[in-house]
């Protein structure tokens, strides 16, 4: 069902378990093109792909839902979980598009694409995993909600904050440090998509139990960090140079990978320079990057 239109994109409910999930459609421009399914981070939300929709330009079909407990979907009811996010994924390739499709994922998202392929393998012909899905263990003595803090900073902090208005939202945006000078339409777009309330105590709409509990997983969960190792199809692992408050170390570097014991024969990985954790999806490069490998794999079906 089409709830509402906007420039680019439609928006639909698709039902799962609890409640109509909002998903967001960016319908394809040429007869016959495969479709994509990319999934947002943890704290995200649908429009955190507006950069990556606008360089496909309708060369393929691309669907994002709002996971449950985030914007559209924040009313679905729980368990969540990382699980039950790629069993709400598959719900929506059911719904939306006949045949496997190529599955994005950033950030978490990437650990639920890699959940998806896994659980739902006749679903998914193609994983592009962007700055996730590796895991490693917490050093001693770190407490999960330590490590949580630490990964997460000011995204985390922000789910307890209220905000006058709809511009002092933006301004707490455009002060982020991964942000900087790429601040843009869509990045704006997509960081409004996340209040609720109204004026004046504006907030975000994750909801914390969702949070803290995808958060647990995503560092602890045994099945999500396998997933990466034993997926049933082809995969590539693109990873930014720069981390979540752009600092010089990322999330990942070639040595962490080689950590991890990622098989790069079977999941290669390739940094994408002059990006961090954001501006790998919502930066002019890091879009590009994107768009270019699920444009290049659907030249590969």
């Amino acid at each position: 069902m089409t709830i509402s239109g906007a420039p680019g994109h439609d928006e639909l409910a698709i039902p799962v378990p609890g409640g109509d999930l909002a998903v967001l459609r960016w319908p394809a421009r040429v007869p016959d093109a495969p479709t994509v399914v990319a999934v947002h981070g943890i704290t995200a939300n649908a429009l955190a792909w507006g950069e990556v929709a606008d360089r496909i330009a309708g060369r393929v079909a691309l669907v994002a839902p709002d996971l449950r407990g985030r914007a559209g979907s924040r009313t679905v009811d729980g368990p969540f979980g990382l699980a039950r996010h790629a069993d709400d994924v598959a719900a929506v390739i059911s719904a939306l598009a006949p045949g496997p499709v190529v599955l994005v994922g950033h950030s978490m998202g990437a650990w639920v694409s890699a959940l998806t392929a896994i659980r739902h393998p006749e679903l998914v012909r193609r994983v592009l995993l962007v700055d996730g899905a590796l895991s490693f263990p917490l050093p001693p003595g770190v407490h999960e909600d330590d490590a949580l803090a630490a990964v997460l900073g000011p995204a985390l902090a922000r789910l307890s904050m209220t905000f006058p208005d709809r511009q002092a939202y933006r301004e707490f945006w455009q002060g982020h440090p991964a942000f900087g000078d790429a601040w843009s339409a869509r990045m704006d777009a997509y960081t409004q998509r996340d209040l609720v309330g109204r004026e004046p105590e504006l907030r975000s709409s994750c909801v914390h139990e969702a949070i803290r509990q995808d958060g647990r997983e995503v560092l602890l969960d045994k099945d999500a960090a396998a997933a990466v190792h034993h997926l049933p199809c082809p995969a590539e692992l693109l990873w930014a140079e720069r981390g979540l408050l752009n600092e010089p170390q990322g999330l990942y570097d070639a040595e962490r990978i080689k950590t991890a014991a990622l098989d790069e024969t079977r999941v290669p990985a390739t940094s994408v320079p002059g990006t961090n954790h954001y501006s790998i999806i919502g930066g002019a490069v890091g879009a590009t990057a994107v768009a270019e490998r699920l444009l290049g794999n659907r030249a590969t079906a």
